[in-house]
């Protein structure tokens, strides 16, 4: 191993050289979970209460990057899932939002929206989706191309961006779930033609309709000493019920003509995402064979219920308790189908979340609520003031401002002073900490802080003219839940585990990025880099030496 990680360091790429018995102990599966809106301290808050053979097993016998962090901004589902997997940021694999606004078409696009492609499973255009848009290569379509197309790639994930993205181009299939009045995995046409065999037996199970119950916690609630009161006014609860406490009922809860949306935003739709996850393991004989296949599996519902009621709230303590059980299963599964010492698992986050700013109000930290729509309002009366030309602003989305260049054209405006302009006159109000305009990120090169993430995020192509950067804690949000987006370290802090074959035990506190992960497994698996990659394999879960490291 100390070879491997000798020529993964010289930047070798092929197994040139090794001898038989190195080439052989590739894992059969690599296995990549991302859980959606998971801040590092979730970990260490809910350590006590987890059992032994979930996250702790993956931390006491696997490696834990204890200081791991997104190196870009914004933190939102899409730009996390495609850098996890790509090895780089959105200034290169394109992904620069959940959606963003098309200068060029001057319509919002969402990032795995595609009109072109028909649904599968469903009549819904939930199934209107595809990869199209990144522009880079993941580790999965790496290991495909490496393998003439013989290892396998499935994408398991409630969200449809959660699925494809960490899939890449080249997936066998990607399914993701369609809740609605359905309760289906569903893909596209630009994986498949028709449902397998075994999704369709999945869909017509009743394992779906069973979660449709009452959603209480795990253990004894009066023990749910890591997160706040029940009750308080800092959470959104659901529609139907009075108070954002528990039990909910989950049937009586549901829209008639939507059941199995609520299942999303509940602890159940991981174990919904577990089953499935599971199911693909076994019908697609995943690990099966000396070609490595990989599985993308991404855990949804914990950024639903983060985002509903807040990350200090009883229901996110028990999501991530009910979570560790869904990891041990998966463990076990993975132990008896594939073997022991057979597969690689890594564990992290797409962000992380912060805390309600009402709630932080409450205990005199400073934080806020930022209104957009004002905002913009009043970016066009100062531009309307100052330059007398209507309609130079086309749009305000993701804090990136974008000008309207046939107008700027028309009435000669130049386009480095409508930067400057705009810029300073948005550094001047309240609640705004930053701003950065398209010469400064185009032109300059930041090494660290604010500045290197915002460039890190800013795809030259398909981002805008200037960004702006809100103060700690301020968001755009409604007044209870949670929600992340920013280059603070509330959202960019992200837990990162590796466990399995080729994985050396032991922890570090050294900084590493979430663009290192992709390469790394690369390395693991003795193939290509993305073809975007920026990122560094972690050499230390694979050689001693490095302080911190611990047998």
């Amino acid at each position: 191993m100390k070879r491997i990680a000798f020529l993964f360091l010289t930047g070798l790429l092929t197994f040139q050289g090794f001898s038989q018995e190195e080439v052989q102990d590739k894992p059969k599966l690599v296995v990549g979970i991302v859980v959606d809106q998971m801040r590092y301290d979730y970990l260490t808050r809910f350590w006590d209460r987890f059992g032994e053979n979930g996250f702790k097993k993956l931390v006491n016998e696997g490696f834990n990057f204890k200081n791991n962090h997104f190196n870009y901004v914004p933190t939102y589902t899409g730009p996390g899932h495609a850098s996890v997997y790509t090895g780089t940021s959105p200034m290169n694999h394109g992904i620069i939002g959940n959606g963003w606004y098309n200068k060029f078409i001057h319509e919002s696009v969402y990032c795995v929206g595609d009109a072109s492609v028909n649904p599968v499973g469903t009549r819904d255009d939930a199934g209107q989706m595809s990869p199209h848009r990144l522009k880079t290569t993941t580790f999965a379509d790496e290991n495909r191309l490496h393998t003439q197309m013989r290892g396998k790639t499935i994408g398991v994930a409630l969200k449809d961006r959660g699925s494809i993205l960490p899939a890449g181009h080249t997936a066998n299939a990607a399914y993701w779930f369609h809740g609605g009045d359905e309760g289906k995995w569903i893909s596209s046409s630009f994986y498949m033609e028709d449902l397998p065999q075994w999704v369709k037996d999945f869909n017509d199970s009743d394992k779906v309709e069973a979660y449709l119950k009452t959603w209480n916690t795990l253990y004894d609630i009066n023990t749910y000493h890591e997160s706040g009161s029940d009750l308080n006014e800092f959470e959104g609860g659901y529609r139907g019920k009075e108070t954002a406490t528990f039990p909910y009922d989950l049937t009586k809860l549901g829209d008639t003509d939507r059941k199995y949306e609520i299942l999303k935003s509940s602890a159940y739709g991981n174990d919904i995402t577990t089953d499935f996850a599971l199911a693909a393991i076994d019908a697609e004989d995943l690990g099966r064979d000396d070609i490595t296949d990989v599985l993308t599996l991404s855990y949804s519902s914990t950024d639903y219920i983060g985002h509903n009621f807040g990350v200090n709230s009883k229901e996110v303590q028990d999501a991530y308790l009910r979570l560790d059980q869904n990891i041990a299963e998966v463990l076990k599964q993975l132990d008896e189908k594939v073997g022991k010492g057979n597969y690689t698992v890594f564990l992290t986050a797409d962000h992380g979340g912060v805390d309600v700013p009402a709630y932080l109000k409450s205990v005199n930290i400073p934080a806020g609520y930022f209104e957009s729509d004002e905002f913009t309002k009043a970016l066009k009366e100062f531009t309307l003031k100052e330059f007398e030309v209507e309609n130079l602003i086309e749009s305000v989305y993701n804090s990136q401002v974008f000008f309207n260049y046939e107008v700027m054209e028309q009435t000669g405006i130049n386009f480095s002073e409508l930067q400057s302009k705009v810029a300073h006159y948005i550094l001047q109000l309240d609640q705004i900490d930053k701003v950065f305009t398209r010469d400064q990120l185009s032109s300059g090169s930041f090494v660290t802080g604010a500045g290197s993430a915002i460039q890190n995020g800013f795809n030259q192509k398909r981002s805008g003219d200037v960004v702006y950067v809100l103060d700690p804690a301020t968001i755009v949000y409604s007044k209870t839940g949670s929600t992340h987006g920013s280059g603070l370290m509330y959202d960019t802090h992200a837990p990162l585990i590796f466990y399995g074959n080729g994985v050396k035990h032991g922890s570090t506190t050294k900084r590493t990025e979430i663009i290192d992960i992709a390469p790394t497994v690369s390395a693991i698996l003795g193939i290509s880099f993305p073809n975007g990659t920026t990122g560094t394999p972690l050499h230390m879960l694979l050689e001693k030496g490095e302080s911190e490291i611990s047998e």
